[in-house]
């Protein structure tokens, strides 16, 4: 057994051209609730603690995989972002930025990435919890 932080939550988040067009297709033809709206990302719940994020693709450039096109973000959601950091550094992972709060979303978090060069955001959420169902 693996002496590691928890993990509340996941999300995966896809960066769209058009937040409205996809915003309509996953709420309207797959029936995705939103959970959670910060104006340029919206996120669904898909299962009980799974949830997908669509974001508008303008300005965001730490989500690139590589030069040409957008990546994903795979988000593991948890309270203990900084033991995250810490627990990871000890097992050698290099990160690409450290835990920092971001003002815009109300999140604290870091990013790594994977072998494959996917985004990974360890984050906590800095607001109550905004629901609609």
């Amino acid at each position: 057994m693996c002496d590691r932080p928890s993990i509340d939550q996941q999300i995966t988040f896809l960066y769209t051209q058009d937040l409205t067009a996809s915003a309509s297709f996953y709420e309207d033809k797959l029936g995705f609730h939103l959970w959670l709206d910060q104006e340029t990302c919206r996120i669904y719940t898909v299962t009980g603690s799974g949830y997908l994020g669509l974001c508008q693709e303008d300005g965001i450039l730490a989500t690139k995989t590589n030069d040409k096109k957008p990546g994903v973000i795979f988000t593991l959601v948890t309270q203990q972002v900084d033991e995250w950091y810490e627990y990871l550094q000890q097992q050698g992972v290099k990160f690409a930025k450290p835990p920092t709060f971001n003002e815009k979303y109300k999140i604290y978090h870091c990013f790594l990435r994977d072998p494959n060069g996917y985004l990974i955001e360890i984050q906590r959420f800095e607001l109550p919890t905004i629901t609609s169902e």
